[in-house]
C-alpha cells in the first residue's frame, strides 16, 4: 500500500460539505478558507435560488431553511429507513423523584422494544437517572471516537435561579433526554454499540471502568499527537468549522433576543393583567355599563391568556431546541479536534518514516499505513455523521418554526375573535339605548 499521501475516498453520494446553505446566514457570501498558504473561495450554497429579502421577514426565514417538502426529499438522511424497517424503539418517560438521607434525584423510565437478535428479550423496562444518560454517552465517545455523538441536556443548573426538581425542568430535562435516546437508536452504527444494549437492559451499569478506560484514551492521544502541528486541515472540513462558527453566532443572537423578548413580554403581561383589573373593579360602580366593561375586561384576559402560552411555548419548546443546537456544535468541535489529532498523528509517523527511509533505505512501517486508515476511517464517518446531522437539523427546526408560527397565528385568533365579540356586544348595547330611548 502507498502511504505517500491519502487515498481517495468513495463516493457515498453525499453532498459536499462546501454545497450546503447554512440554514440562517443572513447573505450568500462566499466562504474564503486558507488552505496551505493560498486562500481558495468555497461556497456554501447548494444551488437553490434564495430571496434577497431582509433576514427578519418570515418569508426570507422559511426560504433560507428550504422547507419544501420536494426539497426536503431531495436532501433526505441516506440512512433513514421508514418506520416499517426501523428495529429498535426506545422511549424515555415517567420521571419519579427518589429522597434519600444521602441524595435527592429523578430517575426515567426508559422502555425498549426491539426485534434485533443482540437482545435477548423483545421488551425492556428499567429506569435510569441523569448520570447514567451520562456514562452512556462517555461509553460511545470512547469506543466511537470517530462517530458524531448526539449531545446531552447540560447537567448543572444555577442555585437559586431554576429549580431542578420543578415540574417544568423535569419535563424539558425528559424530552431532551428521549430526543437523545432516540437519536443513538436511529444511528446505522451507534445503535449497535454494546453499551447502548447494556443501557437498555442492565439493571446496573458499571460505571467506573468506563471512565477510567476514557482517561487513558485521551492522555494517549494527547501524547502521540501533542508534539506536531497539523499541516493543513483538507477545505472541506475548514469549511465545516466554519460553517459552525457562523451557525453558532446565529444561535447565540437569537437566543440573546429570545430571551429579551421573554423579558419584556413578561412585564407587558403584568401590566395588561392590571389594566383588565381596573375594568373589573369599574363594574360595580356603573351598572349601565357592566355588559361593555365586562367585556372589555373578558378580552383582557383573553389577551393575556394568548401572551402567556406563547411565553410558555418559547421557554419549554423553542430556546431548548437552540441550546440542544448549541450543544450539538460542541460535540462536532470534538470530532473535528479528534479528526485533527488523527491527521497530525498521522503526518508526523509518516514524516519521520521518509527520513528513515532516506537514511537507511527501511520499508513504511505498518504504524504508518494504521494511521493513514484511521484518518480515512474518520473521514468517512465524519461525513456521514454530518450529513445525517444536517437532515435532523433541517426537520427539527422546519417543525420548530412552523410550531412556532402556527401558536403565535392562534393566538391573535383568538384575540381578534374576543375583540369583535366585544364590538357586537357595543352595537347591542347601542340598539337597546336607542330603543329605549324612542319609548
Amino acid at each position: 500500500m502507498s502511504v505517500g499521501a491519502p487515498r481517495a475516498l468513495a463516493s457515498s453520494g453525499q453532498k459536499p460539505i462546501t454545497e450546503i446553505l447554512h440554514p440562517l446566514s443572513a447573505a450568500e457570501e462566499p466562504l474564503s478558507v486558507t488552505v496551505g498558504g493560498d486562500k481558495q473561495e468555497v461556497g456554501l450554497t447548494n444551488g437553490t435560488p434564495v430571496e434577497t429579502s431582509s433576514p427578519a421577514s418570515t418569508s426570507s426565514l422559511f426560504n433560507r431553511l428550504q422547507l419544501d417538502d420536494d426539497l426536503e426529499a431531495d436532501v433526505r438522511d441516506p440512512y433513514a429507513d421508514s418506520t416499517e424497517m426501523r428495529d429498535l424503539f426506545v422511549t424515555v418517560d415517567d420521571p419519579k423523584k427518589h429522597v434519600s438521607t444521602m441524595e435527592t434525584y429523578i430517575t426515567y423510565r426508559v422502555s425498549t422494544k426491539t426485534s434485533r437478535v443482540e437482545f435477548d428479550l423483545p421488551e425492556y423496562c428499567v429506569r435510569r437517572r441523569y448520570q447514567d444518560f451520562d456514562w452512556l454517552r462517555i461509553k460511545l465517545e470512547d469506543s466511537q471516537p470517530t462517530h458524531l455523538i448526539p449531545p446531552l441536556p447540560e447537567k448543572f443548573v444555577m442555585k437559586g435561579v431554576v429549580d431542578r426538581f420543578s415540574e417544568e425542568f423535569v419535563e424539558t430535562r425528559m424530552k431532551a433526554l428521549d430526543k437523545f435516546l432516540k437519536r443513538v437508536a436511529d444511528h446505522p452504527v451507534l445503535s449497535f454499540n454494546p453499551h447502548l444494549n447494556a443501557f437498555l437492559t442492565a439493571k446496573d451499569l458499571n460505571k467506573r471502568q468506563g471512565l477510567a478506560l476514557l482517561s487513558k484514551v485521551g492522555e494517549s492521544v494527547k501524547h502521540v499527537a501533542g508534539g506536531y502541528k497539523l499541516r493543513a486541515r483538507p477545505a472541506e472540513f475548514c469549511a465545516m468549522g466554519e460553517y459552525l462558527d457562523t451557525f453558532n453566532q446565529k444561535l447565540g443572537t437569537i437566543d440573546r433576543i429570545a430571551q429579551r423578548i421573554l423579558k419584556e413580554q413578561s412585564e407587558y403581561l403584568t401590566e395588561l393583567r392590571e389594566y383588565g383589573g381596573v375594568y373589573s373593579s369599574w363594574v360595580g360602580s356603573e351598572d349601565e355599563l357592566r355588559r361593555p366593561l365586562e367585556g372589555v375586561a373578558g378580552c383582557v384576559t383573553t389577551s393575556c391568556g394568548g401572551l402567556e402560552d406563547l411565553g410558555d411555548n418559547m421557554t419549554l419548546d423553542f430556546l431548548p431546541v437552540l441550546r440542544e443546537y448549541v450543544l450539538y456544535l460542541e460535540s462536532i468541535k470534538n470530532v473535528l479536534r479528534k479528526r485533527d489529532q488523527s491527521q497530525a498523528e498521522y503526518e508526523g509517523r509518516l514524516e519521520a518514516a521518509i527520513l528513515r527511509k532516506q537514511e537507511d533505505r527501511t520499508p513504511m512501517p505498518l504504524e504508518v499505513e494504521k494511521c493513514q486508515d484511521k484518518v480515512e476511517c474518520f473521514n468517512a464517518d465524519l461525513k456521514a455523521d454530518w450529513e445525517r446531522w444536517q437532515s435532523n437539523k433541517r426537520h427539527d427546526f422546519k417543525q420548530l418554526l412552523t410550531g412556532m408560527a402556527d401558536r403565535n397565528i392562534n393566538s391573535y385568533e383568538k384575540s381578534q375573535a374576543a375583540w369583535e365579540s366585544l364590538i357586537t356586544l357595543l352595537q347591542d348595547k347601542q340598539t337597546e339605548d336607542k330603543t329605549s330611548e324612542t319609548n
